[in-house]
């Protein structure tokens, strides 16, 4: 009962927030800042995080391809698994790991410390002021992460295929440009951070919004949000591929 509860509590929290993303004062000031705080923060961890990504996929797939004597197919088999598949789901979760529970941690704490209640008594929509600026950034800015994430690994990757393993670099690049689709791959990229965006920024307000007014409710808060919204990514992200790849 309490999985249903939680089910029907964040279904009527979305509504809530799309009602309240109309324009209003100040908007974008609070968007900016949001949108910061969620994207530009988040650059050192993504960036790291895709750099390594690509060494070890370029490692890994030359010695698997070279089995095969296909090692000229090495930039196809990067482009591909990092569009399609890792870059988008590796970002979100690395995306929600950070700022997803510092989204959640902040809501918790406004709510512990009064607040979110103290915007209702001055007739402000604390839904509106605190969450909506969160939500909306976090849907943004996810595809943009997630193109630097799969920039960092293409470039790593190309410079541990050719300098490294001694891939020619002229097969590396043309395996790549000739294998990604600007709607197959690029477009199905973009539509999956945007649906993992809305659902880990959608976790991580839900819980620091609703959470207890307590410390102890905030770090239940947090841990919650991590949780529930990277199992959501990769629930989603099978969905999300079965189905696009079947159009």
């Amino acid at each position: 009962m309490k999985m249903i509860a939680d089910i029907g509590g964040t279904g009527l929290f979305l509504l809530r927030i799309l009602g309240a993303s109309g324009p209003r004062r100040d908007w974008l000031r609070d968007f900016n800042l949001q949108l910061y705080t969620v994207v530009v923060r988040s650059l050192p961890i993504i960036a790291v995080g895709g750099a390594f990504v690509g060494l070890v996929m370029t490692l890994q797939g030359y010695r698997t391809l070279t089995t095969f004597g296909a090692s000229n197919a090495l930039g196809t088999l990067l482009g591909l698994s990092l569009y399609r598949e890792l870059g988008p789901v590796l970002t979100a979760l690395l995306f929600i790991g950070r700022a997803g529970s510092s989204m959640s941690a902040e809501l918790g704490l406004m709510r512990a410390t009064d607040q979110i209640s103290s915007l209702s008594l001055m007739a402000i929509d604390p839904v509106a002021k605190t969450v909506v600026p969160r939500f909306w950034a976090a849907i943004v800015g996810l595809p943009l992460l997630c193109a630097i994430f799969c920039g960092f690994a293409i470039v790593s990757g190309y410079f541990q295929a050719v300098w490294v393993l001694g891939v020619d670099a002229g097969y590396f690049w043309s395996g790549l440009r000739g294998s990604i689709d600007l709607v197959d791959d690029f477009g199905v990229a973009f539509l999956k951070c945007m649906v993992f965006g809305l659902l880990g920024a959608l976790m991580a307000t839900y819980t620091g919004y609703n959470a207890e007014p307590t410390i102890e409710g905030t770090s239940v808060a947090t841990t919650r949000a991590v949780v529930n919204g990277s199992l959501l990514v990769l629930v989603f992200n099978f969905i999300l591929s079965a189905v696009l790849f079947r159009l």
